[in-house]
């Protein structure tokens, strides 16, 4: 199920690229584009470097020997590269908003929750801790979701 998800989110991400290109060719990116691709590259960097290495995981499925990360973003956010990746491909819908570039970015936000909610059910039976952690963080942005 995880492999399928992932490849369902590179997909749509594919996808919103593609659409986006030529007016990344032509340097026709909104402000509101750029700074949202800021944001989403920055939170990504910062989430990627709080985790040791061989802790993080593509797929939702914790590693074997992973560690609960609770410092960084992820004091805040449950799933802060999942955010960034949103942010990220709502800059590429605003390069060239269009209807396929909607379902797309539609499809990767309800695989990226789909594969929130796995990861979380399957971090409580690893990390005896998440419960408490859950009940204290948001799953993608703070004090909204």
């Amino acid at each position: 199920m995880g492999s399928v998800l992932v490849a369902l989110q590179f997909g749509a991400l594919s996808v919103l690229g593609l659409l986006a290109l030529p007016a990344m060719r032509t340097g026709q990116v909104p402000t509101a584009a750029w700074l949202l691709i800021g944001f989403g590259g920055g939170l990504g960097v910062w989430a990627v470097s709080c985790n040791r290495p061989g802790n993080f995981n593509i797929r939702p499925s914790p590693r074997e020997g992973g560690q609960l990360v609770e410092s960084g973003p992820y004091r805040w956010i449950r799933h802060p590269m999942y955010t960034a990746v949103i942010a990220c491909a709502i800059a590429l819908v605003l390069t060239t908003p269009t209807i396929w570039g909607g379902f797309a970015f539609i499809l990767l936000v309800v695989v990226l929750a789909t594969k929130a909610k796995l990861e979380e059910r399957w971090m409580q039976e690893r990390h005896p801790a998440y419960a408490a952690y859950v009940g204290r963080t948001h799953r993608f942005l703070p004090w909204i979701v």
